[in-house]
């Protein structure tokens, strides 16, 4: 039957893509379902593009600093419009990497927003959603849907930005309010900053990444504001109005801002309202597709990766997801996803990168007096010329009871590349004593890890 598939994947994100490679790898007669272009959040919204705006900012920041090291530039000029441009057509030629790869792999994509009508049979929707283009049918669904931004239900919502807006702009602004104090929100206050913009960030809490260790959310705190960047914290937001000044944007406390442009960058929450996932039972935990240790539903030949469960809901993450599921269902393999020791990265300036337990999990779980912490906070040689001397700091969490290192953390320039090799050792089982032993590399930031003695 032409319409009818070993899989069905809904939504062509990281995660998806992993999963109907793998499966089609197997053999496996594999159908995806995508109404944006192929490439899901990271490559087309993402980690791609950010990431290239994050590159831009510093190369800027590089140049307005060569003066510090006898490098004068007689002009230094930027156009936001050829930047954006570049990047819009670098994802671009990445979808088009992802359709070609489907194609030789014989998997069917079908343009358009998936529905399940029954268990086993899925509605195609055209990009309104307004009519059902074809019904396909699948042995096993896979919901691979990924997130989008949540938007504060405040008057004049509409003026706002989400992260998804900034993408698809002609140019920057020339000043920003962010409300939000998540690693997106931080990302991109430090990358607008970092171009010479104007920028506001409101957060309702008093600190900024919850969940990171608080030793690595102070010191961004503390070099943010540095650079130029208005922090308020214990605010929040109460209406966005259009102004002969750009926006107004009234907050709790009863002060005003004007800005000309704000960006929500308030969380993000799966992507399930149009599925239908109640016509098959689906069952919820929270916001969240519930699902079993393969990543299976309470219904049995539907299950759902990515953003949409509760995990955490990063790139590598669901990719590992997606191939595990078609592993095991396609391969006849047994495999478990590993969420034990998952990095993370915050593409601040600096940046940020972690690993394993913060302090405060750590002394939960084990006791106060069975954790030690190892930490140290320096100037970083590249920085010895500049006015601006941002700071790194490089921390590790030990049990004392085996020695082993529970957790390492770091804030400073290059920590995003330099914390994948401490997660290799600390998923290894690595002791204090090892790193104690490990001879150092000079001079670098990362020989600081190795360095740290009692």
């Amino acid at each position: 039957m032409e319409d009818k598939f070993d899989l069905i994947v809904i939504g062509a994100g990281s995660g998806g893509l992993a999963s109907a490679k793998r499966a089609a790898s197997y053999g496996a007669n594999v159908a995806v379902i995508e109404g944006s272009e192929i490439g899901g959040t990271c490559v087309i919204r993402g980690c791609v593009p950010k990431k290239l705006m994050v590159y831009a900012a510093k190369n800027r920041q590089a140049l307005y600093n060569s003066d510090a090291y006898g490098l004068t530039v007689s002009e230094k000029s930027f156009s936001s419009r050829t930047l954006l441009n570049k990047i819009r057509n670098e994802v671009l030629r990445l979808s088009e990497i992802h359709r070609k790869s489907m194609e030789k792999l014989n998997i069917k994509v079908f343009k358009g927003w998936g529905r399940f009508l029954n268990k086993k049979e899925v509605q195609i929707l055209s990009s309104n959603k307004k009519k059902v283009t074809k019904s396909i049918y699948g042995e096993k669904i896979l919901i691979a849907v990924g997130g989008e931004p949540n938007i504060l239900n405040v008057p004049g919502k509409e003026l706002a930005w989400t992260s998804d807006d900034i993408f698809r702009l002609d140019q920057f602004p020339k000043s920003i309010t962010i409300i939000g104090g998540g690693y997106i929100a931080c990302e991109f206050a430090c990358i607008f900053n970092d171009f010479g913009i104007e920028v506001n960030q409101i957060i309702r809490r008093d600190s900024l990444l919850t969940g990171f260790d608080t030793d690595l959310s102070a010191f961004l705190k503390d070099e943010m504001v540095e650079s130029g960047i208005k922090l308020q914290f214990k605010e929040e937001l109460e209406s966005i109005n259009q102004s002969g000044l750009g926006l107004e944007i009234s907050l709790h406390s009863g002060s005003t801002l004007h800005s000309d442009n704000l960006l929500m960058a308030t969380g993000r929450s799966p992507r399930i309202n149009d599925l239908n996932l109640s016509n098959i039972g689906i069952k919820m935990i929270g916001k969240y597709i519930e699902v079993d240790e393969v990543n299976q539903t309470n219904v049995s030949n539907v299950f759902a990766i990515g953003d949409v469960v509760d995990k955490p809901n990063l790139t590598p993450v669901a990719i590992e997801q997606g191939r595990v599921f078609s592993d095991n269902i396609f391969g006849n393999l047994k495999r478990v996803v590993n969420y034990e020791y998952i990095p993370k990265a915050v593409f601040t300036n600096p940046e940020i990168s972690t690993v394993g337990l913060t302090e405060s999990e750590a002394k939960k779980l084990y006791n106060n007096e069975n954790i030690e912490i190892f930490k140290c906070s320096f100037t970083p040689m590249s920085n010895t010329f500049k006015v601006k001397k941002s700071k790194s700091m490089l921390k590790l969490v030990v049990n004392k009871l085996d020695n082993r290192v529970l957790g390492c953390h770091m804030f400073g320039e290059s920590s995003s590349e330099i914390i994948q090799m401490a997660s290799v050792a600390i998923n290894a089982g690595v002791t204090k004593e090892i790193f104690d032993m490990t001879m150092a590399l000079h001079p670098t930031v990362s020989e600081e890890f190795v360095t740290m003695y009692r």
